[in-house]
């Protein structure tokens, strides 16, 4: 936090009117200002994390006291401004249809652009820069996705959204499908609603389309089990009982948010950086697989694929060959990898071999 002097006065409820307008112009969804209570949503996570659902993760264990107090975090936080912006690259039922393409690889959307945390900190930092220039210094501090956050729990203060039964953030009307970013700021400024109600329901369909049933109750999810950890958190083998519920996701998943209905709100998202890049979405499992480490660094240059590494992503695509139609091309491409120098990869590409009866 700078130490640059607080402004003496501030029209607070002005200054949150302003936010909001120059988030839209920036390409935000909605801004809002969240209350930092966060005791309940800590005593939430202890438990999850006493059941141990967090499987490898262990950084959600560490630094407890800086997700509960803001100001932990960051020294002289009073305010957290809270922001979302809309990533959808296309409609709905596009990404539903490349579900069922079992010889193409399924990215989760929100991977198919640039590097959301680059895109969202240039925002908020030029969010914060303009309302430096109303206002004079101050302190503040911008985080997307990069420090110990209870973001869907300030976006909920916010009134952003409530969380649903898939533990994701959902707005009446935009969905789900959004990114997250906060601005910590020592400007003590008022909150800009009352906590979002809840507006799922009975509604089950998110706990009934998983793949891997992670979804253990609502508002509960066991990461161990979902597809989003086992391609991108774990670097560990994927447990034999869940690679056959995988199909063809090779980074991540969306069925609970494609099925989920306040989606159909959704609107494909207008900023140029979420756009597919490299031509990523609707590769063909087998010519991905085929590439070197280099040619994967180049498809990857800028994007958060860049979370894993070349052998976990041989890991995820031995996986969905396994899933994919017997043909001969899938064969070849799987023993072409039969004997590469990662054990990881080798064992995946023999669980894949003997999928498809091939085991040498």
């Amino acid at each position: 936090m700078s130490d640059a002097p607080r402004p003496a006065a501030l029209d607070g409820p002005a200054i949150v009117a302003a936010l909001e307008d120059w988030g839209r112009d920036l390409g935000f969804g909605a801004v809002a200002v969240a209350r930092c209570d966060l005791d309940t949503d800590d005593a939430h996570l202890q438990a999850w994390l006493a059941r141990g659902f967090h499987g490898s993760m262990g950084y959600l264990a560490r630094n407890g006291d800086k997700r509960r107090e803001p100001a932990a975090l960051v020294p002289g936080t009073l305010s957290v401004i809270s922001a979302r912006m809309d990533y959808l690259p296309e409609p709905l039922a596009a990404a539903m249809a490349r579900l069922d393409e079992p010889a193409t690889a399924y990215v989760a959307r929100y991977a198919l652009g640039r590097d959301y945390h680059k895109t969202l900190r240039g925002r908020l930092r030029r969010l914060a820069a303009r309302l430096a220039e109303r206002i004079g210094p101050y302190g503040y501090r911008a985080f997307c996705d990069s420090a110990p956050v209870l973001e869907r729990a300030l976006a909920r203060n916010a009134g952003l959204g409530w969380i649903g039964k898939h533990t994701c953030l959902i707005d009446r009307h935009a969905g789900s499908l959004f990114f997250l970013g906060e601005i910590y700021t020592d400007l003590d400024l008022p909150a800009s609603a009352v906590e979002a109600t809840e507006h799922c329901g009975s509604c089950t369909r998110c706990l009934d389309v998983c793949p891997t049933a992670a979804i253990v109750a609502p508002y509960r999810l066991d990461a161990r089990r979902c597809i989003s950890y086992l391609t991108i958190e774990s670097r560990d083998p994927i447990p034999l009982a869940l690679r056959p519920l995988i199909g063809n996701r090779v980074f991540g998943c969306d069925d609970c948010q494609l099925v989920c209905p306040w989606n159909r709100y959704a609107r494909p998202s207008a900023e140029a950086d979420f756009a597919p890049r490299h031509g990523l979405d609707g590769r063909r499992l087998v010519e991905l697989f085929a590439l070197d480490a280099a040619a994967f660094e180049r498809l990857t240059e800028g994007s958060a694929l860049r979370r894993v590494s070349h052998d976990q992503w041989l890991r995820n695509l031995a996986v969905a060959l396994g899933n994919a139609p017997r043909e001969p091309a899938v064969i070849a491409a799987l023993v072409a990898r039969r004997e590469h120098p990662s054990p990881l990869v080798r064992e995946h590409v023999a669980w894949a071999l003997a999928r498809h009866g091939a085991t040498p």
